[in-house]
């Protein structure tokens, strides 16, 4: 079997699996909202965060919204320590709270308020890693981007698409192998995929729908 028709096999089981289970909490706040903003705070609220706390925090957070969804403005309203409260238990609510307090000043000085649709300008903002800025591009703006987390570094390499040591290594390999039609759904794919059948530690090989074209399969 060929590269290409091998990472086709691999995507079509994985987006069947991906149907079978509750959407990862980005793709939930897009599907919600429809709206870049939401979906870059959704981003960096659930950076080391399980998706019920943050599903929890977004709740919180976007309730204060003045109009049909949740702006730069809205977080200005706010302060750091109401920010705080508000996102409480995500993991680094003080880094995320001061971050968040300080995305709308950044956004109107660097891009007029603007909020950028490239990988690059959005990681000039407080908080946005290539992850985040990725799945932004991804997820919110419907563009081609591939986000690596943790699920997409770990299975990309066991089912040895690629040999990288870093999330950064891995995103730049597959940006070379990916079809760009797999891109804006490869994360969302793995991240479901890694949270039910693949995970860290604990994997469950039998009855995968892709243990034949893994050679890590136990």
């Amino acid at each position: 079997m060929t590269d290409a028709k091998r990472i086709a096999s691999i995507d079509r089981a994985l987006r069947k699996e991906f149907a079978a289970h509750s959407a990862p909490i980005i793709e939930l706040i897009e599907a919600q909202t429809h709206d870049p903003f939401s979906v870059l705070v959704g981003t960096i609220l659930s950076s080391r965060t399980k998706d019920a706390c943050t599903a929890g925090a977004v709740r919180r957070l976007f309730a204060k919204k003045k109009g049909d969804v949740f702006a730069p403005s809205d977080l200005e309203r706010l302060s750091a320590d109401e920010i705080e409260k508000l996102i409480y238990p995500v993991g680094f609510f003080r880094e995320k709270a001061k971050h968040l307090k300080e995305l709308p000043r950044v956004l109107r000085e660097k891009f007029s308020g603007v909020l950028p649709k490239s990988v690059e300008e959005l990681c000039e903002l407080p908080g946005v890693g290539r992850k985040t800025a990725n799945l932004t591009v991804a997820v919110g703006f419907g563009l081609p981007a591939i986000c690596v987390d943790v699920h997409v570094h770990r299975i990309s390499n066991r089912l040895a698409l690629v040999k990288t040591k870093t999330p950064f290594e891995t995103e730049m390999a597959l940006r070379k192998i990916l079809p760009v039609k797999y891109w804006k759904t490869w994360n969302s794919h793995l991240v479901s995929f890694g949270q039910t059948r693949c995970g860290p530690v604990k994997r469950v090989c039998e009855g995968c729908p892709i243990a034949k074209l893994c050679p890590s399969a136990l």
